[in-house]
């Protein structure tokens, strides 16, 4: 398999994210050329019963056009491409028949309708043993509920697919042939099924799902990959005949993409929801330590990721500035920036879409609490990110411990870099400077890239890359305002625990994931 076409190799990578599709080129140092980029937003369809679903032929074409676009944009440089990495959103699911056409929507993490199954599961099997094994909780974000509703549900859908799978693996299996059309231990970690120890399939949590190992894909090795489809190629001839690389998960990649890979950085991102991840070596005595409320992913065989992530981020600053009415971004940011920390006497819980680290409640809902006729709009704002920055500070209590003492906190993603007011809060929550990186990068498209360059061979290792976090600025952290959270945390966690029951429970005297 040719992993180079010329001394400046390009890979393309294809990012499928949970609001849009991108495509775009890197060259061999993992550095994004930015006129190749090409992207197309796309919505959930999105019920009061808590459905968030889309139809994967409709997701297919976006990604297929977004491939087009990226290729019309390099015009001759296309032939320069040597490899295709890819990144998803982690935990979706949709069936196919036995002709690899979808008999079901693409299920996101955010459709929450399994949640009275996942309660269900709950008390039906050993919930802290199996995530031991798997890294995952029963929820209604991961597969054994959702597969469990799907069954209750719809039994004759159910029993008519013939496998599980991510969008991923959906469409390279339409597109390529190989490799590329397995799973790849990283996708297969965010599902719930996946013992992220011995990297099989849990045999419990799979009776949990009511299905079988058949009906999931085969495993795709690390740095194998599959080549396109006859027809396809022919329709982009730029990409036929070098190596496509299955998916990762989209957290995953963007640590690669943010430089936070080890115990010496851990990072943020926050787009549409929110996350906070550390990738460590998975230890070879398969004990991870790690809270009951972290969940353990994979980046590959040899990689782990921990972490936390919420329901509530991007999506909440669209909802509050659609609710108070501001058009204007830049102008609710300056107004809000000019409250003081916690001045404004509001208790928020940003539930809006339900909720999952640290306390993983499903049917939580938002409270504003302390509202008065003197509350402004901007208060309200500013209340709402302060609420978001308090879930992140409980998750890295929790990750903290994991990491070197003097560890780096690098923040990516969208939503966090386009508004310095929510980096600031966020530090000053946390009590931790945050590395910056540009607005504009893509972390989970540039990780996929240095991914698809180490396992083509065009660079030998991650580290041989140059760091994205090298040059990137630094937020200063306000001790004064960070004492001042640190109290207003308390009442928050205090409100919570008044509205918000906690049936999940843990053994403290537990401290480490065995097998």
């Amino acid at each position: 398999m040719t992993s180079r076409r010329d001394d400046q190799p390009l890979v393309l990578a294809i990012d499928l994210g949970t609001s849009s599709v991108r495509a775009l080129a890197f060259d061999a140092s993992g550095r994004a050329l930015p006129d190749s980029e090409c992207q197309f937003p796309y919505a959930l369809q999105t019920g009061s019963d808590g459905s968030a679903v889309v139809d994967p032929q409709v997701l297919s074409e976006l990604a297929a056009g977004a491939i087009d676009g990226c290729l019309n944009n390099l015009g001759n440089r296309a032939g320069s491409i040597a490899a295709v990495g890819m990144t998803s959103f982690w935990h979706g699911v949709m069936g196919l028949g036995p002709d690899h056409q979808p008999l079901t929507p693409m299920y996101f993490w955010a459709d929450t309708r399994s949640s009275p199954d996942a309660a269900l599961l709950r008390r039906e099997f050993d919930e802290p043993a199996i995530l031991q094994r798997t890294g995952c909780r029963f929820h209604s974000s991961y597969w054994p509920a959702k597969l469990h509703w799907l069954r209750r549900t719809d039994p004759t859908t159910f029993a008519r697919v013939s496998r599980w799978c991510s969008f991923s693996e959906y469409l390279l299996g339409t597109w390529c042939e190989g490799a590329a059309t397995g799973v790849s231990i990283s996708m297969a970690s965010g599902t719930g099924l996946l013992d992220v120890h011995r990297l099989i399939w849990d045999e419990e949590a799979l009776a949990a799902s009511g299905i079988s190992r058949d009906l999931l894909s085969p495993f795709s090795p690390d740095r194998a990959g599959g080549t396109l489809r006859q027809e396809l190629s022919r329709r982009w001839p730029a990409l036929a005949g070098i190596p496509w690389f299955p998916a990762l998960g989209d957290g995953a990649c963007a640590n690669v993409g943010s430089g936070a890979i080890g115990p010496g950085r851990i990072a943020i991102t926050i787009g549409t929801s929110g996350a906070m991840r550390l990738v460590l070596p998975a230890p070879r005595d398969r004990r991870w330590i790690a809270a009951p409320e972290l969940w353990a992913y994979r980046l590959d065989e040899e990689l782990a990721v921990l972490g936390g992530a919420l329901s509530n981020g991007g999506n909440l600053v669209a909802w509050m500035r659609n609710s108070l009415q501001f058009s204007d971004a830049a102008a609710i940011e300056q107004e809000a920036a000019a409250v003081a920390p916690d001045s404004h006497g509001l208790t928020v819980l940003p539930f809006l879409a339900g909720e999952r680290s640290p306390a993983w409640h499903d049917e939580a809902e938002g409270v504003i609490a302390g509202l008065r006729l003197s509350t402004t709009p901007a208060e309200i704002y500013r209340a709402g990110l302060e609420a978001t920055a308090y879930r992140f500070a409980q998750i890295y209590d929790d990750l903290a411990p994991l990491a070197e003492t003097s560890h780096q906190i690098v923040a990516n993603g969208g939503a966090l870099l386009q508004s310095p007011l929510w980096l600031q809060i966020t530090a000053d929550v946390l009590g931790h400077d945050l590395l910056t990186l540009p607005p504009n990068e893509e972390s989970s498209a540039r990780g996929a890239a240095a991914m698809a360059l180490v396992n083509a061979g065009i660079a030998d290792t991650l580290s041989a890359l140059p760091d994205p976090a090298a040059e990137a600025k630094v937020v200063r952290a306000n001790p004064a305002a960070h004492d001042r959270y640190r109290r207003a945390r308390e009442r928050h966690s205090h409100l919570e625990a008044m509205l918000v029951h906690r049936e999940w429970t843990w053994d403290a005297g537990t401290p480490a994931m065995k097998d």
